[in-house]
C-alpha cells in the first residue's frame, strides 16, 4: 500500500487499513475470532464496507447472521452494504463474538428546514484577492424557492437556482472501478457572478473629492448573503474576504521550497505540475487563502515562497545557450537575467522545456555531437513563453533535475548506463529499493495481523540479492523496521541518482472496494521515462508466475515523482484479499516473487542497453 502525497497519508489504498490494529468489542475470553478491519465506531462515505479477519478454519462464521466465504487457512473479506447513518455488526464463530458500529456518512449536505442557509455551504469559503474586473462567484444551499443574493462594495448579486451539477468521486475510485459521476437529488444550490473595477470600487468607498489611487488593492470585507423565504429573510456573513488587486503592484514572491509544487488549483486536491526550482521568482495574480495564483497560471502555497519587497514583475530575455557535456550526464545551461517559472515535458524522443515571463534573443548556440541529444529546437510559443525542444537519440530517457545557480537555469539530463562486459548481466547498473512503510508506519494489514512494512522489507532483501548476484549495485532505502518519511526516501533517491527507483508495495482497497474477489500484481509510474518499465515489469511478473494483473496505473505518488531517475512503485498483491494473503506470506511464494522482479530487471536492461 502506497502513500499519495508527500506529508500527506493517503492512499489509492488505503490507509485506514494501516492504522488499525485491535479488533472491536471481545465478549469471549479465547478470543480465536479476529477482525483487522475495520475497528468498532469506524465512519465512512463509502456506500458498503468490508470486513478482514480470520478465524480457525474449522467451523462456520457469520456476519449478521450470514454464513460468509472463507479461505483454507480462515480468513474472510465480505463486504455488506451500508445506509447513511449508524450501522451495527454481529459477527459470530462458535461462542465468540464481535461487535462492530460502522457510521456511513452522507455525501451530499442536507437542504436547510426553514429560513436558514446549509451549513457550510457559502462560497468564497477562504480569503481571496483576485485583479480588477475579474470574474467573482458566489454560492450557496438552500430552501427550493428561496430568493438569495450577496452584498459586497456597492453590487447586490442575485443568485439564481441552479441545475443539478454532478459530483466527481476521488482520484482513488478509478482504483475500484466506482468512479463515475454522482448526481445530487436533494441540493438547492444557488450561484451568481460578478465583477469588480478598481476605480467603481474605490470610487463608492472612498468619500471625498480626492481621487482614489487605484495602484493600490482594496478590501471590500466579507460578502454578506441575504435569504428571503415565505416573506421573512435572513442575513449571513460569508467566512472569506474579498480583496480586489491593483495590477500595477502585483506581489512577487520567490520560491523557498527546494522543489516548490505548482498546482493546477488552490488546494493539495489540484494536480501537479514541473516543480518550480529554489529561487524561482514570479508575480502572484490572485489569492485563495493560503494558496498564491502565479502569473503563468499556477499556484503554490504561500508557505513555499517568501515576499520580495517592492519588486516589479520579472521578465528576462535570453541569448545564448551553453551546455558541459560530462561523463554520465549532459549539463544545458540557460543565462537568464532572472529566474523565472519552467516546466518539463518528457515525449516519446524528445524532452520540452518551457521558459515563462521570457524574450528570445537567440540568434547563436553550439550542438556538438551528444550522447544523448540529436538535435536543439526552439520556438517562442508567444510573448512571454520559449519552449526549447531537445530533439533526443533514443525513446528512453534516464533521468533530469532542474536546478538555478543565481539566475541562471541548470537542466541536468542524465547519459544511458554503462554496463560492464562480463558474465553479470547487472554490472554497472545500480538499483534503489524502496521496502514500503516501516516503523510506526504499518501499511496495510493481513487477516490474520500480518503488516505489509514487514512483508515488504522481506522481500525487498530478497530482490536485492538476487540483484547482487547478477552484478547491480544495490541501496536500499531502509534494511530495518526504521520509520523514513516520504521526502525521506525521495532524497534518497536524488542523492544516489539509481539507474532505476522500485518501491515495494502490498495493496489493499478503499472501503467501496470489493476485498474478497480483487487481487493481482500492479505496477504505478508518473513520469514518461518510467513507463515501458512499469509495463514490462508488470507484463513480465504476470505472465511468469501465472498472477492476476490489477493493472498499470499512471499516478501521482510520492514514491514515482522523482525525475532523477525512471522510478516505479510496484504492489506486489492484495494484503486485503484472504486468499492471496496465503501466497503473499509464504516464503516459498517470496523468493518465486523476488526471483521474478530480478529477472524482469535483467530483461529490461538487455531490451534497453
Amino acid at each position: 500500500m502506497f502513500y499519495l502525497f508527500s506529508g500527506v497519508k493517503l492512499v489509492l489504498g488505503l490507509l485506514l487499513l494501516g492504522s488499525i490494529l485491535t479488533p472491536s468489542l471481545v465478549l469471549a475470553t479465547e478470543q480465536s475470532l479476529k477482525v483487522v478491519y475495520p475497528r468498532t465506531n469506524h465512519k465512512t462515505s463509502a456506500d458498503r464496507i468490508f470486513f478482514i479477519g480470520t478465524a480457525p478454519p474449522t467451523g462456520q462464521v457469520f456476519i449478521n447472521g450470514k454464513l460468509i466465504t472463507r479461505s483454507k487457512s480462515g480468513h474472510f473479506a465480505p463486504s455488506f452494504p451500508l445506509q447513511v447513518g449508524e450501522n451495527n455488526f454481529t459477527l459470530r464463530y462458535q461462542d465468540q463474538e464481535l461487535l462492530i458500529k460502522v457510521t456511513r456518512t452522507a455525501l451530499q449536505p442536507k437542504i436547510p428546514q426553514g429560513l436558514a442557509f446549509a451549513p457550510d455551504s457559502l462560497t468564497p469559503v477562504a480569503d481571496i484577492t483576485r485583479l480588477s474586473g475579474e470574474t467573482i462567484c458566489f454560492s450557496a444551499i438552500a430552501p427550493d424557492s428561496a430568493n438569495v443574493s450577496v452584498k459586497l462594495g456597492n453590487q447586490t448579486v442575485t443568485l439564481r437556482p441552479q441545475p443539478r451539477t454532478a459530483q466527481l468521486p476521488d482520484n482513488k475510485a478509478a482504483l475500484t472501478g466506482s468512479n463515475q459521476p454522482i448526481v445530487p437529488t436533494n441540493i438547492s444550490q444557488y450561484s451568481g457572478c460578478t465583477s469588480f473595477s478598481l476605480l467603481t470600487s474605490a470610487n463608492n468607498i472612498v468619500s471625498g473629492a480626492v481621487i482614489p489611487d487605484t495602484r493600490t488593492s482594496i478590501d471590500l470585507g466579507k460578502p454578506e448573503f441575504q435569504l428571503t423565504l415565505n416573506g421573512k429573510t435572513t442575513t449571513q456573513t460569508g467566512t472569506g474576504k474579498i480583496t480586489i488587486l491593483s495590477p500595477a503592484q502585483l506581489e512577487v514572491v520567490e520560491v523557498t521550497a527546494e522543489a516548490g509544487v505548482a498546482r493546477t488549483g488552490p488546494g493539495t486536491d489540484y494536480s501537479r505540475l514541473t516543480p518550480l526550482p529554489k529561487g524561482t521568482k514570479i508575480s502572484v495574480t490572485g489569492k485563495d487563502g493560503d494558496w498564491l495564483r502565479l502569473d503563468y497560471g499556477a499556484w503554490i502555497n504561500s508557505k513555499e515562497t517568501r515576499v520580495i519587497p517592492g519588486a516589479v514583475a520579472p521578465h528576462t530575455i535570453i541569448r545564448s545557450i551553453g551546455y558541459r557535456n560530462l561523463p554520465t550526464h549532459t549539463e544545458v545551461v540557460f543565462p537568464l537575467q532572472s529566474p523565472v517559472p519552467v516546466s518539463v515535458q518528457q515525449k516519446d524522443k524528445s524532452l520540452v522545456l518551457t521558459l515563462y515571463n521570457t524574450t528570445a534573443q537567440t540568434d547563436t548556440f553550439r550542438t556538438d555531437n551528444n550522447p544523448i541529444i540529436s538535435r536543439l529546437d526552439w520556438q517562442q510559443v508567444n510573448p512571454n513563453q520559449v519552449q526549447y525542444i531537445f530533439n533526443l537519440k533514443n525513446n528512453q530517457q534516464w533521468g533530469y533535475k532542474l536546478r538555478y545557480e543565481g539566475t541562471s537555469l541548470v537542466l541536468t539530463m542524465r547519459h544511458p548506463p554503462v554496463r560492464n562486459k562480463g558474465s553479470q548481466p547487472l554490472s554497472g547498473i545500480k538499483v534503489l529499493l524502496d521496502p514500503g512503510h516501516g516503523g510506526k508506519e504499518p501499511g496495510a494489514t493481513g487477516p490474520d495481523g500480518t503488516l505489509e512494512k514487514d512483508v515488504n522489507l522481506v522481500i525487498s532483501k530478497l530482490i536485492r540479492d538476487d540483484l547482487i548476484k547478477r552484478g547491480a549495485t544495490v541501496v536500499m532505502t531502509r534494511e530495518d523496521d526504521k520509520e523514513l518519511s516520504l521526502v525521506e526516501r525521495q532524497k534518497i533517491i536524488d542523492t544516489e541518482a539509481p539507474t532505476i527507483a522500485l518501491s515495494v508495495h502490498h495493496n489493499s482497497l478503499p472501503d467501496n472496494g470489493d476485498a474478497e474477489n480483487t487481487k493481482g500484481f500492479g505496477s504505478f509510474w508518473y513520469h514518461p521515462q518510467a513507463h515501458d518499465l512499469a509495463l514490462f515489469l508488470h507484463n513480465y511478473v504476470v505472465e511468469k508466475l501465472k498472477r492476476p494483473s490489477y493493472g498499470v496505473f499512471w499516478n501521482n505518488l510520492a514514491l514515482t515523482r522523482p525525475a532523477s531517475s525512471p522510478s516505479v512503485l510496484l504492489e506486489l498483491g492484495f494484503m486485503s484479499n484472504p486468499n492471496e494473503i496465503e501466497l503473499i506470506v509464504d516464503p516459498k511464494d517470496q523468493k518465486q516473487m523476488a526471483r521474478a522482479i530480478s529477472d524482469g530487471i535483467v530483461e529490461w536492461f538487455k531490451n534497453k542497453l
